[in-house]
Parts: C-alpha cells; sequence; structure tokens
C-alpha cells in the first residue's frame, strides 16, 4: 500500500517536507570545543547562481584531502566524522558555513581550551584557498558550568581581548559569553557554559550563537553600500534641485520660447529634460546596485533578533545583554541601510515626479503650438474659400463673356444670312442670362464635388 500511495505524491512533496528538517543542529554535549567559518563567495557568484558551485568545489576538496567523498553536487547541508573531529556544511544563498566541533579535555580551562581548537586539523592549503573569502571565523567554547558568574567575569580578561563583555543566561540551563571582537588570531571568541540543558539543547544554542555571529555579519555587508550611496545620493539630489529651480526661474521666459524649443535640440527644455533623464538612469542604475544588498541586511537582521528571542535571554547583572548589544552596534548600521534605501526611493519617486512635470509642461505648449497651428490653417483655409470665391466670380464673367461673343458671332452670321436679327441687341439681352447660367453651372459643379 505504501507504494500505490507514495505514487500520489507531488513531485515537490517529499524535498518540501524534507527542508524543515534539511539543517539540523550538531548533537553537543560539553565540553566541545568548535570553529565555525561563513565562506561569502561574493555578490556576482550570488547574484548568477555561481555559489553553490563553489562552496561545493570547496567541501569536496577538503573531503578529498582526508579520503572522504563529499555530498551529491545539489546538496545543500552536509554532515561527517573525521575521527579527529566531526563537520557540519551548509549552503545557504549568498554563503555557506563549516563546523568543526572536537570534545576536548574537561580539565583545561576555557582560556587554554581556545588554543586547540579543531581548526588545527584543517589543511592549511585549503584555508589559503578561502582568502578574501571568510565573512566569519568563530572560536566557541561549549564547557559544563562549574564556576560563579564572579569566577567567570574574572577570567574573561583571559580569553576575550576586547573591553566590553556581553553576556546571559539561555534557555534557562546555560550563560553565553562574548565580546563579539576579532581577536589577535583572527577570530571572534564565544563561551558557552552549560548547567543544565536537556538533550540536544547544547546543539540548538550552540547552532543559535553561531548564526547571531554569522547573520550579524552578513547584515553589516549593507553598510558599506549605504556609505558609497549617500555622496551619489547627495550629488543627484543637489542636481535635481538645481534643474527645479531652472524650471520655477525661467519659467516665464519658456513660456515664450517653448514653441523653438520643441525643435531646436539646445532649448531650455531640451536640456533640462536630457538632464532630468539622465538622473533618472543614475538613480537607476544606484537602486539596482543597492536594492537587493539593503533587502538581504534587512532579512539577516529579522533573523538576528529571532535568534536571541529564542534563546529567551535574562540578565546577568551588570553585563549587557546580546539584545542589548544588538540595539546598540547593529541597529545604527541597520538604520543607516534602511534611511539610504527610503532616501533612494523617494528620490527615484522625486526625479519621476519632475520630470513629469517638466513632459506636462512641453506637452501643454505642443498644445498650444498645435492650436496655432490649426489656427493659421483655418486662416489659409477662410483665405483660400474667399480666393476661391473671388476666382469663381471672375470664372463666371470671363465664361459669360466668351460665350455672349461666340453668340455675337453667330448673331452676326445670321444677320449676313438675312435674318431679321439684331447681333448686339441680341448679345446684350441674352449676357444676363449667360451669366446666371453659368453661375449655376458652376454652383452645380461645386456642389457635386463636395458630395452635397
Amino acid at each position: 500500500m505504501s507504494t500505490v500511495y507514495s505514487g500520489l505524491n507531488h513531485a515537490l512533496r517529499e524535498p518540501l517536507a524534507a527542508e524543515a528538517h534539511s539543517r539540523p543542529s550538531m548533537r553537543l554535549q560539553a565540553p566541545e570545543c568548535l570553529t565555525h567559518l561563513a565562506v561569502y563567495a561574493g555578490e556576482d557568484a550570488g547574484a548568477t547562481g555561481g555559489n553553490a558551485a563553489a562552496q561545493h568545489a570547496l567541501l569536496i576538496a577538503l573531503c578529498g584531502h582526508f579520503g572522504v567523498a563529499g555530498p551529491a553536487a545539489n546538496a545543500r547541508h552536509y554532515f561527517h566524522d573525521f575521527g579527529h573531529f566531526r563537520l557540519k556544511w551548509e549552503c545557504h544563498t549568498e554563503f555557506a558555513t563549516y563546523t568543526f566541533a572536537e570534545r576536548f579535555d574537561h580539565g583545561l580551562l576555557q582560556a587554554a581550551a581556545f588554543q586547540k581548537m579543531p581548526v588545527a586539523y584543517v589543511p592549511k592549503k585549503w584555508l589559503a584557498s578561502l582568502q578574501g573569502k571568510t565573512m566569519v571565523a568563530a572560536h566557541l567554547v561549549l564547557a559544563s558550568m562549574d564556576s560563579s558568574v564572579e569566577d567567570c567575569a574574572a577570567e574573561a580578561p583571559d580569553v576575550f581581548e576586547g573591553v566590553l563583555l556581553v553576556g546571559s543566561h539561555v534557555l534557562q540551563g546555560a550563560r553565553v559569553w562574548t565580546d563579539f571582537l576579532i581577536q589577535s588570531d583572527g577570530f571572534s571568541r564565544f563561551v558557552v557554559q552549560d548547567f543544565g540543558l536537556r538533550e540536544q539543547e547544547a546543539g540548538l544554542l550552540v547552532q543559535r550563537v553561531l548564526e547571531i555571529e554569522t547573520y550579524r555579519m552578513m547584515a553589516l555587508l549593507g553598510l558599506p553600500h549605504a556609505q558609497r550611496a549617500i555622496p551619489a545620493l547627495n550629488a543627484i539630489e543637489g542636481e535635481l534641485a538645481q534643474l527645479t529651480s531652472a524650471m520655477v526661474d525661467t519659467d516665464a521666459a519658456i513660456a515664450d520660447t517653448l514653441a523653438c524649443a520643441l525643435s531646436d535640440s539646445t532649448d531650455v527644455e531640451q536640456s533640462l529634460l536630457r538632464q532630468i533623464t539622465g538622473l533618472a538612469a543614475r538613480m537607476e542604475k544606484l537602486s539596482l546596485n543597492n536594492s537587493y544588498r539593503f533587502s538581504a541586511s534587512q532579512a539577516y537582521v529579522r533573523l538576528v533578533h529571532a535568534r536571541i528571542e529564542e534563546m529567551r535571554e535574562a540578565r546577568i547583572e551588570g553585563v549587557p545583554t546580546l539584545a542589548e548589544f544588538m540595539d546598540r552596534r547593529l541597529a545604527p548600521a541597520m538604520n543607516t541601510c534602511a534611511s539610504t534605501a527610503q532616501r533612494q526611493e523617494a528620490l527615484a519617486e522625486r526625479i519621476a515626479h519632475t520630470n513629469d512635470l517638466l513632459r506636462t509642461r512641453v506637452g501643454i505648449v505642443q498644445e498650444q503650438q498645435n492650436r496655432k497651428i490649426l489656427q493659421s490653417l483655418n486662416r489659409r483655409a477662410e483665405q483660400q474659400l474667399r480666393l476661391q470665391q473671388a476666382v469663381e466670380g471672375l470664372s463666371v464673367v470671363a465664361i459669360t463673356y466668351y460665350l455672349a461673343g461666340l453668340l455675337n458671332y453667330v448673331g452676326k452670321a445670321a444677320k449676313t444670312a438675312g435674318w431679321p436679327v439684331s447681333p448686339d441687341l441680341a448679345t446684350g439681352v441674352l449676357v444676363p442670362a449667360i451669366a446666371a447660367g453659368v453661375w449655376l453651372g458652376l454652383c452645380r459643379m461645386r456642389r457635386k464635388l463636395h458630395g452635397t
């Protein structure tokens, strides 16, 4: 029966159902030490879809060094126990994470544990291939809690080089300590102290802590874009203000000269249109370069806050919590990205409105010019009609003259033949009739030509 029902599945049912279980947390039990790397292939690789292929090639190279078969080409996650250490690999849209885990001697102090991290087993050649790609490099020690908060704070200077220590009680069974700084060895450091976590909670907590660091750094990728965009936005905004002022200041002059501006490419209105079109193109290019990065940063920062909320922090007296640190240190950068994105949208709308206004002005003047042309055509038509009527009147006279002359010749011929006819008298009498006939004939011809 199971075979029958499996045949009823939609092609996407099993992949979509498996998505909920695609990134399980590692099974960890204190004491453990972990090294976490987030490898960012770059925006170009992510935009062209080459991130997954590049990340997969890196993983295959690492597995090949240890003589281990790597995952399939379309795999998005991978886990393997290499003996000395365990590796968990996840491929995301823009980056991939490598988490190396190893159990350490319980007798080691936390400061000493950071000197023996599992990254030591990773080949140097492979690490060198990550040059310029590593966005996050972090060491984390998961230790059994056997000291008080005061003892932990006293040991902090030996573990963390930063002045500001951040920590909190989490999940009602652990403490998290960090300073969110890159230490002199190139790694940031985290300490998770387990004093009552249930099964699998340690793995979930470590995953959340490492995701907070990873998503925090990925969210901050938007800040350089915002910093580069601000001068460009200032320049575009200044040019738009000048163009708008020029439109206002030259309004009266434009009204007098716009008739020739439509045919002269160097005219004021055409120049303004070209400049505004150029601003719109620059604005569009800037938006295309930054919009994805800004939206990605907002998505990442939402994940950071979600992971912090999942840890259910409780304050350690005198120590800022992770949420407070993010509010003070991450929020300003994200606000800068958000305000820059909003400024881009607002400026693009203002340019579009200015462009529409100028085009409307040109359209109005075009209509005025067309109206003048139509009025000129009407006047010419009236003049042509009057001229036609005058020509018709002259035509009646001319035709009457020629017909009267012909009839006069006929009358003279009849008189010579002996008919009792006075040619001059007959011609004079017939001229009105001839003129009336010619006029009626021309009117009839005109009606036929006009279809009336």
